[in-house]
C-alpha cells in the first residue's frame, strides 16, 4: 500500500490515481504471475541498510514489438526514497540480470512524460530515446528507449 496505494507514485503508472487495496493486490498478483510466465517481475526492493521496503524493480516484456524476447526495465520506488539513488541502483541491478543472467542483446525503458528523474536515470544508464509510444496504463504517449548489452571486452591477459 505504501507503494501503489500512493496517489504521487500511481500518479506516474496508473490513470487510476490511488489505488485501492484490492487493486494493489491485483497488481501484485499480476506480478508474480509474470514471473510465472515470463520469468520475469518487478521483484521486491529493500534497503540493504536497514531491511527497509524500497519498492520494487525488475523486468518485463515489452509489450510494443511482437518479440516475446524482448524486455523492459522499470523501478517504482516508495515517494520517501525517491532522490536518494535507489533508482539507478535497482535499474542497474535489473540490468546485470538482462545482461548476465538472460544474455539479453538489448533491453527497453519507457517512463512518464512528467517524470524527469526517470528520464535522467536512463540516459544516465546509456538508453537512447526511440520514440513516444502510447501506454495504456496511463492513457498518454511515453518516451521511450533502448539500451545496448555492453560489448564484451577482449581478454588482455597474455600468460608468461
Amino acid at each position: 500500500m505504501e507503494l501503489w496505494g500512493d496517489p504521487a507514485v500511481t500518479a506516474l503508472i496508473d490513470s487510476r490515481g490511488k489505488l485501492t487495496e484490492a487493486q494493489v493486490y491485483e497488481k501484485l498478483n499480476a506480478e508474480i504471475e509474470r514471473e510465472r510466465s515470463s520469468g520475469v517481475q518487478y521483484w521486491a526492493l529493500f534497503d540493504h541498510r536497514n531491511g527497509d521496503f524500497v519498492g520494487c524493480s525488475g523486468l518485463r516484456p515489452w509489450v510494443y514489438t511482437p518479440s516475446e524476447a524482448d524486455f523492459e526495465v522499470g523501478f517504482h520506488l516508495v515517494k520517501r526514497c525517491w532522490g536518494k539513488g535507489f533508482g539507478t541502483e535497482a535499474a542497474l541491478g535489473a540490468l546485470e540480470y538482462a545482461w548476465e543472467k538472460l544474455r539479453l542483446s538489448k533491453v527497453y525503458a519507457g517512463h512518464h512524460p512528467d517524470n524527469r528523474a526517470s528520464d535522467k536515470i536512463l540516459k544516465k544508464l546509456g538508453f537512447e530515446f526511440i520514440e513516444n509510444a502510447f501506454y495504456k496504463p496511463t492513457g498518454l504517449m511515453h518516451p521511450s528507449y533502448v539500451c545496448m548489452a555492453p560489448t564484451p571486452r577482449p581478454n588482455t591477459r597474455t600468460s608468461t
